[in-house]
This record gives C-alpha cells, structure tokens and sequence, in this order.
C-alpha cells in the first residue's frame, strides 16, 4: 500500500500521459481464482447500498406477505406519506451511499456467503444529471465525489482480499459512451437528442460546463467539473455524433447498425473507430487495474460496440492484466438482444471473455420457474446444445452469469423477484436455480430482505410500477431524505425537502437483517454450495418425477423440481417446491450406478421437515423400471423450501459421516 500513497495523495490525473508518469506500481497483485465457477457474486449500486451508518434501532423487520405486515409498514410511513415524492426521489437523486459504506458491510456480505463484490460504475460523474446508477461518466480517471475518492476504492479492495474476507471485486466498466459533456451544435435542431444520421456525423460540437451550459469560448480554461476527462476524450472526433436512433435496430454483425452508432438518449457515443479513442479508454481501464488491484469488469452495452472492437478492448484488458499476474482476470459482458447475441460475442472474443450476463429471456424464465409460474423443462431446455434459442453457451457453466433481478431488467417487466411472494421467502427457492444450476450465481442487493419495489398491490396506482427502472434500485441504508440536486450546485449535502428512497416505500429504515427468512436461506444455500464440487462444476441432469401416481415426466408447472449435479462418482439431488402455497412431494429418478447406497440429506431449508428428512438423514433409493426412484412423496416439502441430498461418494469427500444402511 506505501507505494500508492503519493498518488492518492495527489490529485487525479488530468491526462493519460499524466498518468504514466507516475502510474501505480505494486509489489504483489491479487491473482485470479482458479475458476471464477466457485464464485458467488452479489451486485450493488453503492449509492443505494449502504452509507456505512448503523442504525439497529431503524431495522425494518416486517413479513410483506402477511397482511399484519402490510399494517405494520403503513404505520411506519404516517399518514401524510407522498408515493409520487419517494419515487421521485429514487429516479432523480443520489442517496448517499458511499465505497466506504459497502466496505462496512463487507461482514453482513461474507455471513451471506458471497465471495465476489460487483460494484456499479464509480467514476465521476456530471453533477448536474444526478445520474447516482454510474452511467454517465464524466471523468474516467476519478471516483464521483458521492462516492468517496480513489483511496476509499483502494481500501475496499485491500480489505475485501484480505484473510478475513477473501473476497474478489469487479467494477462495471463503460466504454463505447460517457455522459451528456457536449452539446449537438444549432444546426442539428435539437442540442441533446437530434434525429439519427444513418451516414455521416453532425458537425461542431459545444463542450458542456459543470452546469449544463454551452462552453463557446475555445480559450475558456477548463475546470475539473467541465466538458470530460482525461484531456485524452476531449474533442469532436472522439464521438460518432450521429445523434438518437433505436437501440435495438440492425444486425448484430452489421458495424455500421444504428444500435452501434446512435446515442444513448443523451448519452455521447464515443467514435471507436478511430484508434486513438479505443486506445485511451484500454489505458484508463489500465490505470484503474493497476491502481486498486481489481478482479475484473463487467463490461456495459457490449452489443452497441462492433465485433472487432469487443475483440480489440477485451484482449487489450486481459493482457495487461496477466503481466500483472491475474492470469484470469474477469470480464463479463452485459449484451441485449437475447441469447443468440450473447453466442455471437462470446464466439468472437474467445477465451479473452469469460462470461455473458444471463439479462434475456433465461433470466424471466428462471424466475417464473422458481416462483411456480413456469415448467421446469421450460428453464432447463435453455441448457441443451442443438437450442439454438437458448444459446449452447449454457453448456459450460463458465460461460454465463445467472441472474434472477438486475438493475434495469432490459429483457421484461421492471419489477423485483419478491413482488408479490405468496410467503417471506419464495425468493431463496430462485436463489437455490441459481446456485445449484449450470453457471456462475450473480444476487442482486436486497434480494436477501426480499426488496419489492416499494409498493402493495392496492397501491401501485400511485407509481409507475413495471415501467420505471427506479422501482429496481431502493437503498438498503433508508436514507430519511436524499442528497441535494447537482442543478443547485451541491455536492453531498442532504435535501431536507425530499423523501429518502428507503426500502419496502419507507424512509429512514434500513434491511441488513441477518435474520430475514430468505438471508438464512441464502447462507444455508452458499455454504453448501462451498462446500461441495458438484454443485458448482458438476454436470447436470434434470430429473422426471412422479407425483400422485401420474407417470414419470419432467414436472409441471408448481410442481417439485429435481436435478443432479454428478462430478466424477459424486452425485447430488437438488430439490426444490416452487409452490408458494402448498407442500408438495413425488418420487425421483436418480443415477443407476452412483446412488444404489441411497442418498444423504445435506440440507433442507424446510423448518417443519420431519426428522427423516433433516440434515444428515439416509434416504432409501428403490429400483423401479425407471432406474433408481427416491420416494420423496411420504414427506412432503414445505412452501418455496429446499432440500439437497448426496450420494456417499460426496458425503465423504467433504469428510462427513455416512450414515447409510450397512
């Protein structure tokens, strides 16, 4: 750490060639996992996440499925509570959370079980947008002041590896747009958002002020809130300036698609065509490995980038950080358009792009699984090689990160996991898919307090509920009121006249409850997970069941679920009731050859599970004309709950007792 003190002493570079002259230098760097599948990520935005304050005496600790719960939090709320001003408040102002807040918190993530932070952008941006989500990058050489500096991002680094926590931290990268830094010039008719040009580029561009305002004198000395960062971004050829367009229209392949030359409504298409752009925002993502020793990016708006481009940035990324000895640094791509268009960049890049983000039709799929909604062969048919629909890239578990809530929800409804749960953990029964599936398991914060989007269904009337991506990004911490508008000029100072975005339509109330039905799940779920190499490298296979006598078939629809994960001799029999409602049970085909001995029960989420069925209970398995059947149907498990079973070769691999028939 002593070698980066004077830099983080200093002030941020202004220039890449600033930068090099006294770029960060360190003795050791973290290497990277052996494989990024024994991973658990968790992603925050920090200005909803945490603002490092405790505040016990606010734990807002409510059962939203009860109706006595519902009573409890209107209570809370008071009489005079204004909807249209907390939603308000959540789609146009910081909150207040900080790096250093997310490093407070580093113990309630390590007791969930969580082994990789994804951070949201963190870089500085306009202030006068409040664009608190990290999108609109104004200075790619600095941290945004409302979160903290570059110290406070190199000290949650250092404490995340270290032997306390071991925890690995990525940051969301952008690199084919920034934020509104200039103005269209008059001619375009429309400064922020003229008509798309499909050839050609709008001329003269006016640089924007930290206000928002036209800078017309070329002389005007630039401060550090005006135009963008490093000097290197600075001018018009930086920039397609081709105006607003539809961001989904063209083919994937096409370089010249309007969804890979138009802006992002007033977002500034940066011009990586020319080489010179492409190769600033390599070195400034350089810097940032160099400087605060991350595992790796998750790459924003992939797809609005061409095929060579993806290919240039991502190897130019890897390689530097192999000389540093990340042998496997992480780069994650988000990419829109569904899954064929996640093959196609994946294809590309090769082995310089780990993963895409699972943000199209797998993830709603996975959710309704989950909840009931949907057959299980409607999930796991996404896995099989010849679907073309799906994608084969679900083969290697390595190659996709499962996610079941995000930020924006590009692909479907914008609403959380947890609106409308029939019981106060349906979501850990979707949090179970996602760790015991093929892939590498990605949570989204305030998944584990069962976030909902603010609102009962009586009153959803007073939001724009499913159509506004604020309803995704509540803050955990319960900010009592929001930070100051940056039109006024005021950096992280609080606006008493405005509603905090707190959790469950609060203000003032925090969720870090540890004893949240669905957080004790997740923990019992991780743990396992940890704990045993088939769950997270296996092989996958699901299972046809039985129940009420119907014959044996992949499930319906809020029936038990049932797959195997074999590695090697080790099997092991994931179970789940996606029912919300009602227990539910059957028999189950497992291995022929691996489980004759019968199958151990590891865990069962079910409180009310028979002693039979608790942890460390031997099931019989019976041959049938189907194979070995476990006969799950004389204890039936409960609501959402889940139940994972081991055959000896795994119970003993981890040093556990067999506990068998002789």
């Amino acid at each position: 750490m002593a070698d980066l003190n004077d830099i983080l002493d200093k002030a941020p570079p202004r220039s890449l060639a600033e930068a090099l002259a006294d770029w960060p230098v360190r003795d050791r760097y973290e290497p990277s996992p052996n494989d990024w599948r024994d991973e658990i990520f968790y992603f925050l935005l920090p200005d909803r996440f945490s603002n490092g304050q405790e505040a016990p005496d606010r734990l807002l600790d409510i059962d939203l499925s009860a109706p006595e719960g519902i009573s409890r939090i209107r209570a809370l709320r008071g009489a005079e509570w204004r909807w249209d001003k907390w939603q308000f408040s959540g789609a146009n102002r910081f909150q207040g959370g900080t790096l250093a807040g997310i490093r407070s918190k580093l113990d309630y993530l390590a007791d969930l079980g969580i082994t990789t932070l994804w951070i949201a952008p963190v870089f500085r941006q306009r202030i006068e947008e409040d664009s608190y989500h990290g999108y609109g990058i104004q200075n790619f050489l600095d941290i945004d002041p409302r979160f903290g500096t570059r110290r406070d991002l190199v000290e949650l680094v250092h404490a995340a590896h270290s032997e306390q926590y071991r925890m690995r931290v990525v940051l969301d990268v952008i690199f084919n747009h920034s934020g509104c830094n200039w103005l269209y010039d008059s001619s375009s008719g429309n400064a922020f958002e003229p008509p798309y040009l499909a050839w050609g580029s709008y001329g003269t561009l006016w640089p924007r002020n930290g206000y928002g305002w036209a800078i017309t004198d070329p002389e005007q000395k630039l401060g550090e809130d005006d135009y963008v960062w490093p000097t290197d971004l600075q001018g018009r050829d930086r920039y397609l300036r081709a105006g607003k367009g539809r961001l989904g229209e063209g083919d994937i392949n096409d370089e010249s698609a309007e969804h890979k030359r138009t802006d992002f409504q007033r977002l500034r298409k940066f011009n990586l065509f020319a080489g010179e752009t492409l190769s600033a925002l390599v070195l400034a993502y350089h810097y940032w490995i160099a400087l605060a020793d991350v595992d790796g990016f998750r790459i924003d708006t992939l797809k609005h980038v061409t095929l060579e481009q993806a290919r240039n940035f991502c190897n130019a990324i890897r390689e530097y950080a192999e000389i540093l000895g990340k042998d496997d640094f992480l780069l994650v791509a988000e990419v829109a358009g569904g899954s064929s268009a996640q093959d196609r960049y994946l294809d590309i890049a090769g082995r310089n792009l780990n993963a895409c983000l699972d943000i199209g039709e797998q993830r709603e799929i996975l959710c309704n699984v989950g909840k009931g909604l949907a057959k299980a062969s409607d999930f796991f048919g996404g896995f099989n090689y010849y679907d073309q629909g799906m994608g084969s890239h679900r083969n290697w578990g390595s190659h996709h990160l499962s996610i079941s809530n995000d930020h924006d929800h590009v692909f479907g409804a914008k609403v959380r996991l947890a609106a409308d749960a029939p019981n106060d953990h349906q979501a850990a029964a979707v949090a179970a898919m996602q760790l015991f599936t093929l892939g590498i398991p990605c949570f989204y914060y305030g998944m584990e307090q069962g976030l909902a989007g603010g609102a009962e269904p009586q009153e959803r009337r007073y939001l724009d509920w499913g159509g506004h991506d604020c309803l995704l990004r509540e803050a955990m911490f319960g900010p009592e009121h929001p930070l100051a508008s940056g039109w006024d000029g005021v950096q992280g100072e609080i606006d008493p006249g405005q509603i905090g975005f707190g959790p469950h339509g609060t203000a003032g109330y925090h969720v870090f409850n540890t004893d949240h039905p669905i957080y004790r799940r997740m923990a019992e779920l991780t743990r396992l997970r940890r704990a045993f190499i088939p769950l997270r490298r296996g092989r996958q296979y699901p299972r046809r069941i039985s129940y009420l006598d119907r014959p044996f078939a992949f499930p319906d629809a809020g029936q038990i679920i049932a797959w195997s994960r074999i590695f090697d001799d080790q099997e092991m029999l994931v179970v789940i009731n996606p029912n919300g409602v009602e227990r539910r049970g059957g028999r189950v085909v497992v291995d022929g050859s691996l489980s004759q001995e019968g199958l151990q029960v590891v865990s069962n989420t079910d409180p009310e599970a028979p002693e039979a069925m608790q942890n460390s209970a031997w099931v019989s398995c019976s041959p049938s004309n189907h194979g070995l059947v476990v006969c799950l149907d004389q204890w039936l498990l409960g609501p959402s709950e889940v139940m994972v079973l081991a055959n000896r070769s795994a119970i003993e691999s981890v040093g556990l007792k067999w506990h068998g028939a002789a």
